[in-house]
C-alpha cells in the first residue's frame, strides 16, 4: 500500500498523528509531504498550489490521507491523478467551532475550504464526536446563509460517509506502574487565549484560596505575546509559593517524568476538539480536571468535569482511588490500529473512478 500524507498545516498535534501511523505501519509505503504550521490564511488558501508544485510524478499512489487544511479539491484540479485515487481526510479540528479572538476575523475562505474538501474525499474521519458534529452544524448554518446555488441536501449527503476514529495513544505512555509521588497539578497547553487563561487565572485563585497543598506546574508552547491572565496567574502562585515547573519542556523524558509524578492534569480550554495532552497525561496517571464541555465528555467522567472555577476546586480536593489509565486505554495505538487498517483498505476497494 503505498500512501500520500498531506500535512498542510503541520502543527504538534498533527505531526503527533502522522508520525504515530508511519510508524505504525510499516508494512505501508508512506510518502509525506507537509508545510509549516505558521500563517494559517495563507497555508488555507496556498497549500494547493505548494503540493502541487512538490507533487511532480506521482504514480505509484494507492490512497491519499490529507488532513483537513488541504485544500483537496483544488489540489485534484491542479494534479488530476489525484483524482483516480481514494482519498481520506482527517479532521483534527474544524473552523467552525474554533474561538474567535477577535470578532469577524473568522475566515470564511477556511469554512468554505473545509466543505469543498469534504465534497472531494471519499471517507471523512473527525478525532471525536464532538468535532464532527459541530463542523456539520456549523457547514449546515453557513450553507443556509447563501442566496442559492447550495445543492440540496449537501450536508446529509456528507454525513453518511464521516465517522469518529481518535489520533491514537503512544502504547509506550501505558507502560509499567504510574503512581504520583506528589499532589502537583500539571496544567499542559499552548499559551494561547483558546486554552482559556482566563479561565486559568479564576481556576488557581481557587487552588490558593482552597486547595491546600501542591505545585502548580504551567508547561506548554509558548509564544511571543503571553496572555496578560497568564502572567497573573504565574505571579500569583509564585507570590504564594505555589508555582512548579514553567514553560516548554524540550526533554521529553523530563515532561512524561513530570507528568508521572503529578496527581492531576487540568484543563481551562476553551477549544479542544480531541485533547491529546490531557489523554497523554491520563494515560501517565494524571487525573483530569477538566471543563465540562467540548470533546471531554467523550472520555472523562462527569466527576472530573467542572462547570466553573469552584467547581475545579471541588475536584482537585478530591482524594481519587480509580486509575484514569482505563478512561484512557481504547485510544493506545494497539487497540486503535485494527480500525485503521480496515479503513484504509476498504476505502480503496471501495472506490470507483468518478
Amino acid at each position: 500500500m503505498n500512501i500520500l500524507l498531506l500535512s498542510a498545516y503541520d502543527a504538534v498535534s498533527h505531526q503527533y498523528w502522522r508520525q504515530q501511523l508511519v510508524a505504525g505501519f510499516p508494512d505501508w509505503r508512506f510518502q509525506v509531504l507537509t508545510l509549516p504550521p505558521r500563517h494559517f490564511s495563507w497555508r488555507a488558501r496556498g497549500n494547493a498550489m505548494a503540493f502541487s508544485d512538490q507533487l511532480g510524478d506521482k504514480p505509484d499512489i494507492d490512497l491519499v490521507l490529507a488532513t483537513s487544511v488541504t485544500d483537496l479539491a483544488t489540489l485534484k484540479g491542479l494534479a488530476p491523478q489525484l483524482s483516480q485515487i481514494p482519498s481520506l481526510v482527517y479532521f483534527h479540528e474544524n473552523q467552525f467551532a474554533f474561538p474567535i479572538q477577535v470578532e469577524g476575523s473568522r475566515l470564511l475562505e477556511a469554512q468554505l475550504t473545509s466543505i469543498y474538501t469534504a465534497m472531494s474525499a471519499d471517507r471523512l474521519i473527525f478525532n471525536s464526536e464532538f468535532n464532527r458534529r459541530t463542523f456539520f452544524e456549523g457547514a449546515h448554518a453557513l450553507l443556509a446563509r447563501f442566496p442559492d446555488g447550495v445543492p440540496s441536501s449537501l450536508v446529509s449527503q456528507l454525513t453518511p460517509k464521516s465517522l469518529v476514529l481518535p489520533v491514537p495513544l503512544d502504547d509506550a505512555l501505558f507502560a509499567g506502574n504510574h503512581l504520583a509521588s506528589t499532589r502537583d497539578i500539571v496544567w499542559n497547553h499552548r499559551w494561547e487565549f483558546d486554552k482559556g487563561p482566563e479561565r486559568l487565572l479564576a481556576v488557581v485563585q481557587e487552588i490558593v484560596r482552597r486547595v491546600p497543598e501542591g505545585k502548580v506546574h504551567l508547561v506548554g508552547q509558548q509564544f511571543r505575546q503571553i496572555p496578560e491572565a497568564m502572567t497573573a496567574a504565574l505571579a500569583l502562585l509564585e507570590r504564594h509559593g505555589r508555582l512548579g515547573r514553567v514553560g516548554f519542556l524540550e526533554n521529553r523524558l523530563e515532561y512524561e517524568r513530570l507528568l508521572k509524578d503529578s496527581q492531576f492534569v487540568l484543563s481551562t480550554a476553551d477549544q479542544e476538539f480531541q485533547g491529546l495532552a490531557v489523554m497523554e497525561a491520563m494515560a501517565l496517571g494524571c487525573i483530569p480536571v477538566v471543563p465540562d464541555q467540548l470533546a471531554y465528555p467523550e472520555y472523562v467522567p462527569d466527576t472530573h468535569r467542572y462547570l466553573d472555577p469552584r467547581g475545579a476546586g471541588d475536584c482537585l480536593n478530591r482524594n481519587v482511588f480509580e486509575d484514569p489509565r482505563d478512561w484512557v486505554a481504547a485510544f493506545a495505538f494497539k487497540n486503535q490500529a485494527v480500525a485503521w487498517r480496515d479503513l484504509v483498505q476498504s476505502t480503496k476497494s471501495d472506490f470507483r473512478p468518478r
